[in-house]
């Protein structure tokens, strides 16, 4: 009898388990998104309506993997100074994450950052190093 219940649980066990659909883990490329498309008036932290396009590609793409968390990072060029890009910065990283929200994303799984002009990626000496430089980056946490 005991045999029997012990096959019996281990059945059980074997059938839950396989009935259990695993997490699909996050793939490599969702390490750190770096986009263009995101973008805003000079001056302004609220979004265009051609960037909600890209927004809702990183919100299917946070439904897809519901344990991936971002930093939402907002990047300038060195146009102005120093303190109005790291406010600027800021708010477009905030205004990111509010539209996110507002489309069903939780906020724990995001954070605003704001980098300024402090981490270029091309010379700002150029209008095509600072196009470059205005960004904004999506990095896993």
């Amino acid at each position: 009898m005991k045999r029997s219940v012990i096959a019996l649980l281990g059945f059980a066990t074997l059938l839950l388990a396989s009935c259990a659909t695993p997490k699909a883990a996050a793939p490599q490329e969702t390490e750190k998104i770096v986009t263009y498309a995101i973008t805003f008036d000079t001056g302004k932290a609220v979004l265009k309506p051609e960037a909600d396009q890209e927004i809702l590609r990183i919100r299917d793409l946070m439904n897809k993997y519901p344990d991936l968390k971002y930093e939402v990072q907002g990047h300038c060029d060195n146009t102005g100074s120093d303190a109005t890009n790291d406010k600027l910065s800021q708010q477009r990283a905030e205004a990111i994450v509010a539209r996110l929200v507002e489309l069903g994303i939780s906020y724990d799984r995001l954070t605003p950052v704001g980098k300024g002009s402090h981490e270029p990626v091309a010379d700002n000496k150029t209008e095509e190093g600072r196009a470059k430089n205005r960004r904004v980056e999506f990095v896993r946490k």
